[in-house]
């Protein structure tokens, strides 16, 4: 059975088939907003001002482990199953998914020490460096999600059915956070969707009784936060 397609703003294709790839939407979704928001902070936020680089270097730090897990995840899981039964042109897409992979790793690392020192130190040079790879970053995780969704999906969806996707999510995603994530990820994830697809998300991702966790204790926390956080954004 093939299952309807979610396209969220910056996504760059939704092949249809039988896998739902809501939750691989949603968290794009996410890094793509980080992406931008963390970038008009680096070029915004005065350099002087200690209590907002500290909590931006926190909040990266989350951002980070995130994406290193999701990739992890991948590069372990989802890769690995679909080279077993692919054919050449599709294990070269995947081949090329691990390789971005390699190189977007430096850049989460450089970044990592560019935030840390302006959450100790108001260096000018070190703003400035921060804005050249935050701005790298953000150009090789954009060509690489939006090649992972025309590409690397269309395989999900050609040579796996959603049993085999449910099984990843448990043995490859789901394990790499502990219940005391759950709060801010659910938070993140459904931050800032578009009001349209928020019943799509919430039925295929948490269902109503997360929903009324969510909106009963975690969004407004995690939105205060988020202002807080990305004030010069």
């Amino acid at each position: 059975m093939t299952t309807g397609t979610l396209m969220l703003p910056g996504q760059a294709a939704a092949p249809p088939g039988p896998v739902d790839l809501t939750a691989m939407y949603v968290v794009h979704h996410a890094f793509r907003r980080d992406l931008a928001n963390f970038k008009a902070a680096v070029i915004g936020t005065p350099v002087p001002d200690r209590v907002t680089w500290k909590a931006l270097a926190a909040r990266w730090d989350r951002f980070r482990d995130i994406l290193h897990k999701h990739h992890t995840g991948e590069d372990t899981g989802l890769w690995p199953l679909l080279m077993a039964k692919a054919d050449a042109e599709g294990r070269a897409t995947l081949e090329a998914m691990e390789a971005e992979h390699t190189e977007i790793d430096p850049l989460l690392t450089s970044c990592t020490a560019g935030f840390d020192r302006l959450a100790t130190h108001a260096d000018d040079d070190a703003r400035d460096a921060l804005e050249v790879r935050i701005v790298a970053l953000g150009e090789h995780l954009t060509r690489h999600l939006a090649h992972e969704e025309r590409d690397a999906l269309t395989l999900v969806q050609r040579y796996l059915v959603d049993d085999d996707w449910q099984r990843l999510e448990r043995e490859h995603f789901k394990p790499a956070h502990s219940p005391r994530d759950l709060p801010f990820l659910a938070a993140w994830g459904m931050y800032e969707l578009p009001p349209e697809h928020f019943g799509r998300v919430r039925d295929a991702m948490a269902g109503r009784g997360m929903e009324v966790m969510w909106r009963l204790f975690w969004r407004r926390p995690f939105e205060r936060r988020e202002r807080a956080t990305f004030r010069y954004s």
